[in-house]
């Protein structure tokens, strides 16, 4: 018998590996106990990055979804409304299928939230509150007027990444802690792991935001604090910043006790830092057309954390040896 709710099933299955693409391979690696939550909370942000990111609908239409669903996160029972509007102005213009599908399943997330018991269920609303107001501030920061912006502080740019993904490291210690309560080691404090656990979420943001800067400054977005004279010079400091960052992550992964689990997190941390060495070592054309690791890297470093998560003194090995 499948230990999977009937939401989890039938929106944690085919959805939401495609929307997950390389991060569902985390997500299924996960203990029973910590899968469903985070399995839905992943799929409840995506749904708020689609609807951000559908440039073809206007930016006060994107706005006004996004405050509808967070009014609906926080126990708002008019989901039909924007059920409807997602369906008739959004779903058409999605030229990907699975976000096309998400799309019109909006209604059954939602569903699936109001199933979640009250501890995993305030977890899930603080977290998507924390993503969607920074959706929120992309939209207004970066108007699709034709004009290339820059994000005016590094203030800014570290209350976006925490934002979107630094919040996520707390949201999943937190969940953890409550859920799984054995799976931290005790010699470390919640709170460190917190701590820590924000700063891999920024560091993995900030990689997002460096392979994909020739993509970003081409459609008026430039998520560095710089003048665009200065791009090349700043995206060379906040690759050092992003390194940072994922040695947060490290110590962070070291000290998750439970092996199941101390897997399913240090695969975006190992992925993550395989992209920094090839970001790393690639010349500026090659940055600017977009960096990623291929599948035969992704599926040598599947095979090789499972061996290399036995032991924090092996995990940092591994985590070395991709770095370098």
């Amino acid at each position: 018998m499948s230990d999977e709710t009937h939401h989890e099933r039938e929106l944690g299955g085919q959805l939401l590996a495609a929307v997950s693409r390389s991060f569902y391979l985390t997500l299924k690696a996960l203990p029973k106990e910590l899968r469903e939550p985070i399995s839905l909370a992943y799929l409840l942000a995506r749904t708020a990055d689609t609807i951000a990111d559908t440039a073809s609908v206007s930016a006060e239409v994107r706005l006004d979804c996004l405050e509808r669903y967070r009014t609906l996160v926080r126990g708002d029972s008019a989901v039909n409304v924007l059920a409807s509007t997602l369906r008739e102005q959004f779903c058409p213009q999605q030229s990907d299928d699975a976000e096309r599908r998400l799309m019109e399943k909006f209604a059954d997330g939602i569903a699936w939230l109001r199933t979640m018991k009250p501890t995993p269920l305030a977890a899930i609303q603080n977290v998507l509150e924390h993503i969607i107001d920074g959706q929120m501030l992309d939209i207004r920061r970066f108007p699709s007027d034709g004009l290339l912006r820059s994000l005016a502080s590094v203030e800014e740019l570290d209350q976006y990444t925490w934002l979107v993904a630094g919040c996520v490291g707390e949201f999943w210690t937190q969940l953890c802690a409550s859920e799984l309560p054995s799976s931290l080691d005790p010699a470390v404090t919640t709170a460190q792991m917190q701590e820590w656990g924000a700063r891999m979420g920024k560091g993995l943001q900030l990689i997002n935001i460096l392979r994909d800067i020739g993509e970003d400054t081409r459609d008026g977005r430039c998520y560095l604090p710089c003048k665009p004279s200065d791009i090349q010079i700043e995206w060379c400091h906040w690759l050092q910043t992003c390194t940072e960052h994922l040695e947060c992550g490290l110590r962070y992964v070291q000290h998750v006790a439970h092996g199941k689990l101390r897997y399913a997190t240090a695969l975006p941390l190992l992925l993550g830092i395989q992209t920094v060495a090839k970001m790393r070592s690639a010349s500026w054309d090659k940055v600017q057309q977009g960096i990623k690791i291929s599948r035969l890297d992704v599926a040598s470093i599947l095979a090789q954390a499972a061996i290399a998560c036995r032991s924090p003194e092996a995990m940092e090995k591994l985590y070395r040896k991709l770095a370098a």
